[in-house]
């Protein structure tokens, strides 16, 4: 599978969260050519601030390898990754982050800040951003200008 490949299922995600009326952000984790670990949007419906996307397909990795270190593992995200969710990247010691969209509001791999590039961090995580990025842009755009209808209707 390519980085689309994964990329797609990571939307089908995204979308999922959206149905939920969460963001809508889809994350998987492959390690090779297989997927082990996939993740959506859930901190309203989980009430959880650290249920996004990431964190969720983390986790679920994490349970599936018996292990928290996800070494030689991808982490393919919708929206490039906010600062806790780059914490748990880091964390995680993923080798490779791909992400869609970026984040001009919190993105910290390059967006708002830079995390991935600073130095003095014992793991190095390589990044690839814009794959896909149309794609998840228009579904971003799509929920939000859905959200602003319902609140204007709301008002009536």
């Amino acid at each position: 599978m390519s980085d689309c490949d994964f990329m797609c299922v990571a939307l089908d995600l995204a979308q999922q969260a959206r149905k939920e009326g969460e963001v809508p952000v889809g994350a998987v984790v492959a390690k090779g050519h297989t997927i082990i670990g996939r993740g959506y949007n859930r901190p309203i419906s989980a009430a959880d601030p650290t249920a996004h996307a990431e964190v969720e397909a983390l986790r679920d990795a994490a349970r599936h390898l018996g292990n928290y270190r996800l070494l030689d593992c991808t982490l393919y995200v919708t929206l490039e990754p906010c600062v806790m969710c780059a914490g748990a990247i880091f964390h995680a010691r993923i080798a490779r982050l791909v992400y869609g969209a970026k984040d001009l509001k919190t993105g910290a791999c390059g967006s708002v800040i830079d995390l991935p590039a600073e130095e003095q961090f014992n793991h190095h995580t390589s990044v690839i951003g814009g794959v896909l990025e149309d794609e998840t842009k228009a579904l971003l755009k799509e929920f939000f200008a859905e959200r602003r209808t319902i609140i204007k209707e709301e008002d009536l």
